[in-house]
């Protein structure tokens, strides 16, 4: 398939909506839930508006984690179980995805992303004040890890923002680490999936290369934002970005 099938007005309109995700995705986490409907929408078939999703997101997610990481953000060594336990998620994730028909994808995908936006309607306060951890890393890496990895390769909107949820709830990191780590943690998952669609031969590079250079602008300004501001700034933009695109989902698809 080629880039054909997006036309002059939809290519400028993902590119800037890329910019906008990466902006978004480096403070709240829901940039993917932007992007994904947005490449379906503009006439992309299922697994590849997925693939070509997987890599721009990945390509900005880099540089947001490479930000958050020279700043002092991310300890890789007590992340390694968990990363490892994602890596093997979004392995059987993305496979699993693949064997899918494609109409089947295509009723599957709305269902998953009106469940999201339930899920932040619906979701309790993030904070972690008064946290205590309520397991271990190694368990958390099995469950969370494992259970993320598997969601991210299989379909992925939204993760960025599960997932600190699940740090701060499970294991009482505070939010803006939370957010670090859930970077590099996306980065291993999308990059795991990337790789296994690229195989497929399933992303439209052209598009994919201009949108991942404008996520990559979005996510830096995002990431030093998060820095400079904190989780006081954090969950204004998580509650509010998730509240338009529930509405938007649900009463106008």
């Amino acid at each position: 398939m080629d880039l054909s099938v997006v036309t002059q007005v939809s290519l400028v309109s993902l590119v800037s909506l890329a910019f906008f995700a990466g902006l978004i995705s480096s403070i709240a986490g829901s940039g993917g839930i932007l992007t994904l409907p947005a490449l379906l929408w503009a006439g992309l078939p299922p697994l590849n508006a997925l693939a070509t999703n997987k890599v721009q997101s990945s390509i900005g997610t880099l540089s947001s984690a490479w930000n958050f990481f020279r700043n002092g953000h991310i300890d890789i060594k007590p992340l390694l179980p968990v990363l490892l336990m994602g890596f093997v998620g979004s392995v059987i994730g993305t496979l699993s995805v693949q064997q899918l028909d494609s109409e089947i994808l295509l009723t599957l995908i709305p269902f998953l992303l009106i469940a999201i936006a339930l899920y932040f309607l619906l979701m309790p306060k993030i904070s972690a004040a008064d946290s205590q951890p309520k397991i271990s890393q190694l368990w958390f890496a099995c469950t969370a890890g494992l259970g993320m990895g598997f969601y991210g390769g299989f379909f992925g909107p939204a993760m960025g923002s599960i997932f600190p949820f699940l740090l701060v709830w499970l294991v009482a990191r505070n939010l803006v680490t939370a957010t670090a780590e859930t970077k590099l943690m996306i980065l291993v998952v999308n990059g795991t999936s990337a790789v296994i669609f690229i195989a497929g031969g399933h992303v439209l590079w052209g598009l994919a290369i201009a949108m991942s250079i404008a996520q990559m602008i979005g996510a830096r300004l995002g990431s030093n934002l998060v820095m400079k501001r904190g989780s006081g700034f954090v969950q204004p933009i998580i509650t509010s970005v998730t509240l338009l695109m529930a509405i938007k989902l649900l009463f106008f698809p």
